[in-house]
């Protein structure tokens, strides 16, 4: 054994904090990770590598889908709710990005894509369920509707077959969102 691999880890310590800090919100696109190969590692090492990518797409998945929740929480009106599943899709790009990125092996890409993108689908699922039980709750037709038209203008599946746009920086105090979803609105004056 040579004394820089007991110095770093090599390839499994750099994706390990890579995706350490990404499932936490950190910036990066890992643009420099080197690639993996699976015959590189152990079959047990190989196993925990495969997992903790499985948890990292999982965690910020759900960073998505808990800043969503919010966000329709405080959301006024349906405009509100549009704007809210606009930045939930832009908050899925990077997701996908880990998902295909070009340093995974060839085999394991596809198989994280559809992770991803079922999980996308569930949750798009999930809302327009949401939108059924207000109905059979009694709720306001119109109103019904034009959350129904809502979710069907703004579909988080549509990352599922775009591909993603220019990354920009993410404000990592946000989630990933351009704005604080449950920060209190800013109320203008103007004068008359």
């Amino acid at each position: 054994m040579s004394g820089s691999l007991w110095a770093h880890g090599g390839t499994y310590e750099t994706w390990a904090a890579f995706l350490t800090d990404w499932a936490a919100g950190g910036r990066s696109e890992g643009a420099g990770l080197p690639a993996l190969r699976q015959e590189d590692f152990a079959a047990d090492t190989w196993d925990r590598l495969r997992l903790r990518l499985t948890d990292a797409l999982s965690a910020r998945l759900q960073r998505c889908a808990d800043a969503l929740a919010a966000a329709l929480g405080e959301a006024a009106d349906e405009f509100s709710v549009g704007r809210a599943l606009a930045q939930a899709r832009s908050g899925l790009h990077p997701v996908r990005a880990l998902a295909t990125h070009p340093g995974l092996p060839e085999d394991l890409r596809p198989q994280l894509l559809k992770m991803v993108d079922d999980a996308t689908r569930s949750l798009q699922h999930d809302l327009e369920r949401a939108v059924e039980s207000m109905v059979s709750e009694g709720g306001d037709p119109r109103r019904v509707e034009a959350r129904r038209r809502t979710l069907r203008d703004n579909p988080l599946t549509a990352v599922t077959s775009a591909p993603p746009p220019v990354p920009a920086a993410e404000p990592a105090a946000t989630g990933g969102w351009s704005y604080d979803p449950t920060a209190t609105g800013r109320r203008r004056v103007t004068p008359p």
